[in-house]
């Protein structure tokens, strides 16, 4: 039942006050049970319901995605397997898979506009990409163009300065880097747009699984950088949305 319709009953006195608020306050949840898909979240807050996969059974993810599909609200799993993959399809034919990013994607609409204005991802070296991709597809799956910018680390730096003016476009950037995360302040100098550092957890013993790029990058000197969580590809891609659609 739609607000209007819920507005109407109660007008005509055959829904209470009571009944009416309850109603109205349960608007925009699909309850499953064993989970309650926020399907209000895109119009209360700029990013819609996604998938979480881990520690969910199969058939639990493929059940949230059938409903998700049934209801008409686009699909994004993050962290899933192929093997998620093959039960989330049986029930949404169309739906994709990028194995290196670990996710899930389904549109109901194969024509979707993309922003004018693109986020820029840049990761450091090859070993970050599926940090890297998890921002990507988030940014996409988002509506933003994205233009990918990899194996630029400080390693071998005259690469990344083969790309820097393709990253000074950007209006929003997003920076990938494990090691001892140095990457995001380099390019954090270079710049004049919002960047967003991730840190990942490859490197060596001493990188700690990440905690060293993240001191790192919460560290830093260079003016403009905001940092996410170890590996966390996907809640800075949700930032740089946010931010690369501001009228």
């Amino acid at each position: 039942m739609g607000i209007n319709e819920l507005l109407e009953n109660y007008k005509e006195g055959s829904l209470s006050l009571q009944e009416t608020l309850f109603q109205l306050k349960e608007q925009g949840i699909e309850d499953l049970g064993f989970a309650r898909i926020d399907s209000d979240r895109q119009a209360r807050t700029g990013i819609p319901e996604v998938i979480y996969t881990p520690g969910k059974t199969k058939e639990q993810v493929r059940q949230i995605a059938e409903r998700m599909y049934k209801s008409g609200i686009d699909i994004l799993a993050t962290r899933a397997s192929e093997e998620v993959f093959m039960h989330v399809r049986e029930v949404v034919p169309e739906v994709t898979f990028n194995k290196m990013a670990r996710t899930i994607v389904f549109h109901h609409h194969s024509n979707r506009e993309e922003t004018k204005d693109y986020i820029a991802i840049v990761a450091a070296g090859t070993s970050d990409l599926p940090v890297a991709e998890e921002a990507a597809e988030t940014a996409r799956f988002l509506g933003n163009k994205v233009e990918r910018i990899y194996d630029v680390g400080v390693a071998g730096i005259h690469r990344l300065f083969s790309k820097i003016e393709g990253i000074r476009e950007a209006r929003v950037i997003i920076v990938v880097a494990g090691m001892e995360g140095a990457l995001p302040s380099v390019v954090g100098g270079l710049v004049n747009k919002p960047v967003i550092a991730v840190p990942t957890s490859v490197g060596y013993g001493a990188n700690l699984g990440g905690i060293t790029a993240l001191l790192a990058m919460l560290n830093s000197c260079a003016a403009g950088i905001s940092v996410v969580n170890i590996d966390n590809g996907f809640g800075a891609a949700c930032q740089a949305s946010l931010i690369n659609q501001l009228k």
